[in-house]
């Protein structure tokens, strides 16, 4: 028997769960399948888990930080047994509020793993035994990514962590190699330095977090420094052993190779789209050579009626896109709108502290488009409220128009980054002209009132 629905979803993300809940609150019969966990990525081992660690480190920063403000704290010592356990408090929380959204909602949910055996036609082999088959006319793939393996020769003599995995660990490593320099990678570096670990990450490129502005990934590097993280920057992995719990990392760097001897080994290299067990090509989906299930503007596959949303369409890998891929498919495919991804904004913060938020444009992303632009940087230091706070570290940076004003794009790397970059972003939502954050009127003291100052150091006009 093959049961018959109005939407399939396969995989329950920060998309396809609201999507699928949508469907059936909309009288709709919609089936959610998902392998292991409701909610994704996100809720299970990405945002949530990650930035409930992060608090936790920031607190122990903080505490052995104390003199600095004058407070008496003594001795700082980290209970991993309680982060670890606070972090799954909060996971489960988030979990089970998800799970109950869907279920209230109606949702046919089935735990499972899905295949296509046609365009439209699905066979689950479900986790507690048997399987089923089920058609739609709508079919939905979110099945989101996974890290991915760490090539490098002798890798399988240790136990490389994973950015799940890393988070299980019941004590402070005494001494973590993260391997790669992007977004994940600095916030475990930085997050397990503050624990207490001693911290070495290995960049290959020249640069830490390769899809920024070099001024600003240089300052990053230096907060990382400060911290007391060792980065090494243009050093490639190129073997690796292990024995007795240790890890023996050989990298080069410069014509010559050197040993870092460690207690663990982070693998942050990136991630991968879970696509292997869908059997695409029974239903003649493309994907392509990175293994991702390519899609149009409206998020539709090469199959008219197959759709893909969140990470494994490619792109980034954001929560707050996937959401934005619902909010579209919802709106195309229950209200009859003609909602498409063309031109959205792409905001993002990583949460390394202080945070770097950023929006829009970066410098070299403009000039690379060959567009007429003036650019503002200030330092943190020049910000009344991070002296105050005494977290002045980091810059604020901004793209503009140089014809016509507008802004296009921003780089907030200092204290709560990520917020100062979506007032940024808001402005850039209404089409402002940089003069309305120039001399926009902002409570003293804020951080917002730092835009009034930032503008004064605009490149001159062409």
């Amino acid at each position: 028997m093959t049961d018959s629905y109005d939407l399939i979803v396969i995989g329950s993300g920060q998309g396809g769960g609201p999507l699928a809940a949508a469907f059936a609150a909309a009288g709709r019969k919609a089936l959610l399948v998902e392998r292991e966990h409701v909610g994704g990525t996100c809720i299970n081992e990405g945002c949530t888990p990650t930035k409930t660690m992060i608090a936790s480190g920031r607190v122990a920063y903080l505490a052995r930080r104390g003199m600095d403000f004058g407070v008496r704290t003594g001795q700082v010592d980290v209970d991993m047994d309680k982060v670890r356990q606070r972090k799954r408090n909060i996971v489960d929380t988030f979990r089970d509020g998800s799970l109950h959204r869907i279920e209230d909602a109606g949702v046919d949910l089935v735990f499972g793993t899905a295949t296509f055996v046609g365009p439209k036609q699905i066979r689950i082999a479900l986790n507690d035994g048997g399987s089923r088959e089920a058609t739609a006319p709508i079919v939905v793939i979110d099945t989101g990514g996974r890290p991915r393996p760490l090539d490098l020769p002798g890798i399988e003599t240790v136990q490389a962590l994973s950015s799940t995995t890393v988070m299980e660990l019941g004590t402070v490593p005494e001494h973590l190699i993260v391997a790669g320099g992007g977004y994940i990678g600095l916030e475990f570096g930085q997050l397990f330095r503050r624990l207490g670990s001693r911290v070495t990450v290995v960049q290959r490129g020249k640069q830490l977090l390769s899809r920024e502005d070099a001024d600003i990934a240089e300052e990053v590097r230096k907060i990382l420094t400060d911290d007391g993280v060792e980065v090494l920057l243009e050093t490639k992995l190129e073997r690796v052993a292990g024995s007795g719990g240790a890890v023996d990392l050989t990298v080069s760097s410069g014509g010559g190779e050197r040993t870092i001897h460690a207690s663990h080994l982070l693998n942050a290299v990136g991630r991968t789209p879970n696509t292997d067990d869908l059997n695409l090509a029974a239903a003649g989906i493309r994907i392509n050579e990175h293994g991702e299930v390519p899609v149009d503007e409206r998020l539709e596959t090469n199959v008219p009626g197959v759709y893909a949303l969140g990470d494994v369409k490619g792109g980034p890998a954001f929560t707050h896109i996937s959401y934005d891929d619902f909010r579209i498919l919802r709106g195309n495919l229950l209200d009859g709108k003609q909602l498409t991804a063309k031109g959205r904004l792409m905001p993002y913060t990583v949460f390394i502290d202080p945070e770097l938020g950023r929006v829009g444009l970066t410098e070299q992303q403009a000039r690379l488009e060959g567009r007429n632009i003036r650019v503002a940087s200030m330092p943190m230091s020049q910000v009344a409220r991070a002296l105050e706070m005494d977290e002045s570290r980091g810059l604020m940076k901004a793209v503009v128009d140089a014809d016509s004003g507008q802004l296009l794009g921003c780089a907030i790397l200092g204290l709560f980054g990520g917020e100062m970059m979506s007032l940024f972003e808001v402005a850039m939502m209404g089409k402002l002209p940089y003069t309305a954050l120039e001399n926009g009127i902002f409570a003293h003291p804020t951080l917002a009132e730092a835009f009034n100052n930032l503008f004064a150091s605009l490149s001159p006009s062409p």
